[in-house]
């Protein structure tokens, strides 16, 4: 397993030791890479990110939006009507709980989530409000500006 030092980076820069701190978590132990996912750029403001949650219903996933974090998790519904149901000889399609967390950046909000053909699409957007957009500052002069004396003459 290979493991990173970003100690000389957290040293060296002012205001990005969140962004480190996540790519220490990505680096971090336990990562199971089930299910996978994909995030993709829709717009200039627009996300989605993509999970494949294949055998699960709409009604054994989950997706919460708390803070700057998105979880999205599933758990398979225990079957308990067995009776008459064929017996599984062998079980090569993953149907077990899971747990998948994104860290999401200021201002990015949940707009909707859908189901279909085994995947799970959650679009994104990220809304900055007014106060927050960049302005331009117009740039006054404070003192008036002071008259040009040519000869006995005031040129203004």
């Amino acid at each position: 397993m290979r493991t990173f030092d970003l100690a000389p980076f957290y040293r060296s820069t002012i205001g990005f030791d969140r962004l480190f701190s996540l790519l220490d978590q990505a680096n971090g132990d336990g990562a199971t890479g089930y299910p996978p996912y994909n995030i993709e750029r829709t717009g200039e403001n627009d996300f989605r990110i993509s999970v494949a949650v294949s055998g699960f219903s709409q009604n054994e996933i989950s997706i919460v939006a708390k803070e700057n974090t998105l979880t999205i998790k599933g758990e398979k519904a225990a079957n308990e009507n067995t009776e008459g149901q064929s017996e599984v000889l062998y079980r090569g399609i993953a149907s077990r709980a899971f747990e998948r967390q994104f860290q999401l950046a200021d201002f990015v909000q949940v707009k909707n989530a859908t189901l279909e053909n085994g995947l799970l699409h959650v679009d994104l957007v990220r809304e900055i409000p007014e106060a927050k957009k960049p302005r331009v500052i117009p740039i006054s002069s404070s003192t008036p500006a002071s008259p040009v004396i040519e000869g006995n003459k005031v040129a203004a």
